[in-house]
């Protein structure tokens, strides 16, 4: 069995014999199989995952120890307990592409998590089997990763940085198909000109209903997307944070404090914690793209390329992110340059569109 699906702007394979991890990989991209008429669907793919059934180590004869846990050749690097996921993992670059070998070894303290937190667990599985290969390889590629909400909202391309919890995926979760379209909900890949996502499945709140069993944590559950487009060319990067008052207010910042909002919020996540030193050990055992991801540097052109607002969510949700767009037009539109202390909310007067915050469309 296989299947194929973009990710971080790459075509990814995964090959199994095991229907149960196949629906692993099907939960993980939260998106139905790519269609035959994609674009992706018929070249060659940039990552190829397998996962063998067997449960024996991989052989180290050849092998130097790289770290604990890590042995490279320079050719290829063997992960044991890949990101704590109890999954084996051979990463062998070669040419164009890069092959991910795994095989599962689970051991007790594995076992007693799946039966503990069987989400957690599987997290721990797409980060070591698709996510972080995917991300490390458009890595090498030249691209970094970005823990950022993007979509596309008429014609602008949508950035949303804020710390975990702000509202971002709420937000997401606003955008009705008549909008835009959900582009990442999460994490996404910057080359200098698009955010490319990295697909997840949508999370929303369980909250009180009998219906929904959290399966994930934060008491979430995950939802399959509908409409998610692979990619946009960015053109509003809005900083997020949470306030008191009953309706959002939205303010220019200066570049600087949008690029912060960008650099923290990727080194605070969760979902990268274990990508750090992955991404070096992959790094050191073959030679291949940078010890570190230069995300500052990144971050920072990005932010001076764009209009930046801060919005102020209200206490309550219940704004769309359609409503934040139109606000955020009006209120660059009404100070271009300038980054002035007063607050806009939703219901001030309309103004022009900026002309710089048009042109999202590739």
């Amino acid at each position: 069995m296989s299947r194929r699906a973009e990710s971080c702007g790459l075509t990814v394979d995964v090959e199994s014999r095991s229907r149960v991890w196949m629906n692993v990989v099907n939960r993980a991209w939260g998106e139905p199989p790519m269609r035959s008429d994609s674009p992706g669907a018929t070249h060659a793919a940039d990552v190829v995952v397998h996962v063998e059934p067997s449960h024996a180590p991989f052989p180290l004869a050849g092998l130097s120890p790289l770290t604990r846990g890590a042995w490279g050749d320079g050719r290829r690097v063997v992960l044991t307990d890949a990101c704590g996921s109890g999954l084996d993992l051979v990463v062998e670059p070669a040419g164009e592409v890069l092959t991910v070998t795994a095989r599962p070894r689970p051991g007790l303290s594995h076992r007693a998590l799946r039966l503990a937190a069987p989400g957690r667990t599987e997290l721990l599985w797409r980060a070591a089997l698709l996510q972080y290969p995917a991300l490390w390889w458009s890595g090498v590629r030249g691209a970094v990763p970005l823990h950022v909400s993007a979509a596309r909202v008429g014609d602008h391309g949508v950035v949303r940085a804020g710390s975990g919890g702000v509202g971002k995926s709420t937000l997401l979760g606003s955008l009705a198909p008549a909008d835009g379209a959900p582009v990442s909900d999460n994490l996404c890949t910057f080359d200098g000109e698009r955010l490319h996502a990295l697909p997840e499945p949508r999370r929303v709140d369980a909250g009180t209903s009998r219906h929904l069993r959290p399966t994930m944590p934060h008491g979430r559950v995950e939802r399959p997307w509908e409409g998610r487009e692979h990619a946009i060319r960015p053109t509003l990067l809005l900083v997020l944070r949470r306030g008191t008052a009953e309706r959002p207010t939205v303010r220019p910042v200066q570049p600087e404090v949008a690029a912060r909002a960008l650099v923290t919020g990727t080194y605070a996540a969760g979902e990268l914690r274990r990508y750090w030193a992955f991404a070096a050990t992959l790094a050191l055992g073959t030679g291949l793209g940078p010890a570190h991801p230069a995300i500052v540097g990144d971050a920072e052109r990005l932010a001076r390329s764009l209009p930046c607002l801060e919005v102020v969510l209200p206490a309550r949700p219940g704004t769309s992110i359609a409503e934040i767009v139109e606000l955020a037009e009006r209120t660059d539109a009404a100070h271009p340059g300038r980054y002035p202390e007063a607050d806009t909310d939703v219901h001030g007067p309309r103004a022009a569109v900026s002309s710089q915050m048009t042109g999202v469309q590739a």
